[in-house]
C-alpha cells in the first residue's frame, strides 16, 4: 500500500511539473510574440516627432501620500511633456485610476502638465483607466483615438502598444526611462504574465470597468475635467 502511495505521489509531482514547463514555455512563447509584433514600434524622442499623432497616451502609476505624481509617474509625465514641446502631437491623454474621491490620479497627471505651462484644453482625462487593457479600449472607444504615441517604461510598452494595436489604433511607444527604478526585477516578472493575460484579453475584448459618452481627442479636453 505504502509503494502505490508513493507511485502516486511521483507520477502528480511529475505530471504538475509537466504543467509548470508547459506553462512557461507557453508564456515564454506569447512574450515572444508580443514583442516581435511590437519591437518596431519602439522610438526615440526625434522618431515619434514626425507621427503627428492624435495624442500622447500617458499611463497612471502611483501617487505620493500627499497626491502628487511618484519618482516612475513624473518620469512617464516629463517625457510625455518633451514630446509634446517638440510637436508629436498637440494633445495628451491621461489615463489612470479614479475609482475612489481620495485617490485621483489623472486629475495630478493634469496638474503636473498644466504647472508645465501645458493649456488644459490640450489635457484629456480618463478617469476610467484602471488597467492597461481598458486604458487602451477607452482610448479608442471613448476617446476615438486612430494614432497614438505612449509614453511608459519600456518594460510597459510592449504591452501597451500590443494592446492598442488590438484595438484598430496606430501606435507607438517611446520609453520613460530616465534611471533604473527599485523593484525593476520583480515587475518585470509580473509583466510576463500580465502579457499573457493582455494577449488574452485582446482576443476576447470583453468590455472595460466602464464605457460612456464619447469624447474626441481631437476637441477640447476641459469637457473631461471633474
Amino acid at each position: 500500500m505504502k509503494r502505490n502511495w508513493k507511485k502516486i505521489i511521483i507520477c502528480v509531482v511529475i505530471i504538475g511539473a509537466c504543467f509548470l514547463i508547459l506553462g512557461g514555455l507557453a508564456c515564454l512563447g506569447v512574450n515572444m510574440y508580443v514583442q516581435s509584433v511590437v519591437s518596431e514600434r519602439i522610438l526615440t524622442v526625434e522618431e515619434a516627432s514626425e507621427l503627428e499623432a492624435d495624442c500622447i497616451l500617458v499611463f497612471g502609476r502611483g501617487l505620493k501620500l500627499h497626491g502628487t505624481p511618484g519618482k516612475v509617474l513624473t518620469d512617464r509625465l516629463d517625457k510625455s511633456l518633451v514630446l509634446y514641446e517638440q510637436g508629436t502631437s498637440e494633445k495628451l491623454l491621461m489615463s489612470g485610476d479614479h475609482g475612489r474621491i481620495n485617490y485621483d490620479e489623472v486629475n495630478a497627471m493634469k496638474d503636473y502638465a498644466m504647472e508645465r505651462g501645458v493649456p488644459s484644453e490640450d489635457v484629456f482625462m480618463d478617469h476610467a483607466g484602471f488597467s492597461t487593457y481598458e486604458s487602451m479600449y477607452r482610448a479608442a472607444a471613448i476617446f476615438e483615438v486612430e494614432k497614438t504615441v505612449i509614453v511608459t517604461q519600456k518594460y510597459h510598452l510592449y504591452r501597451s502598444v500590443y494592446n492598442a494595436l488590438s484595438m484598430g489604433i496606430d501606435a507607438y511607444g517611446v520609453a520613460s526611462d530616465l534611471e533604473s527604478y527599485r523593484g525593476s526585477f520583480s515587475r518585470e516578472i509580473r509583466e510576463c504574465l500580465a502579457i499573457v493575460k493582455d494577449f488574452i484579453y485582446c482576443i476576447f475584448q470583453p468590455k472595460p470597468t466602464y464605457l460612456g459618452e464619447v469624447i474626441p481627442v481631437s476637441g477640447n479636453g476641459d469637457l473631461t475635467n471633474g
